[in-house]
């Protein structure tokens, strides 16, 4: 292994702790079409995270916006310079499945998943 990855890997790790989060809980879009669009911004700066997602046309840009401008707000807080920051860490867990029943022919019935996500971002600034 690279001796480099180490070092970023060991300054990842020690940065862990002081870098702005947010995580949205039981968001009733499934997981997988969340990350087609969580996978568009990670490692982007916030400047050019905020204009993909403004320009996404699918359900789940809107709720990550949000949840963008949310781990914005908390680095802000938290007085790091709002242009220096990128989106270091970002995924989508799969929550609970609500199970519905359909009503098929001959008396059967289909199983219905509505399935939620559990998504979760991370922030840290960028090392000049």
């Amino acid at each position: 292994m690279a001796t480099r990855s180490k070092t970023k890997a060991a300054n990842r790790a020690a940065n862990k702790s002081n870098r702005p989060t947010a995580s949205a809980r039981f968001i009733r879009i499934s997981p997988r079409k969340v990350r087609i669009v969580i996978d568009l911004i990670r490692g982007k700066n916030v400047n050019e995270a905020e204009a993909i997602l403004a320009s996404t046309p699918k359900a789940a840009s809107e709720v990550v916006g949000k949840l963008l401008k949310s781990a914005i707000a908390n680095a802000v807080y938290k007085e790091m310079d709002r242009n220096n920051l990128y989106v270091a860490e970002i995924y989508a867990n799969e929550g609970p499945t609500l199970k519905r029943m359909m009503p098929r022919a001959k008396g059967q019935s289909a199983r219905i998943l509505k399935r939620m996500s559990h998504i979760h971002i991370a922030l840290d600034e960028i090392n000049k």
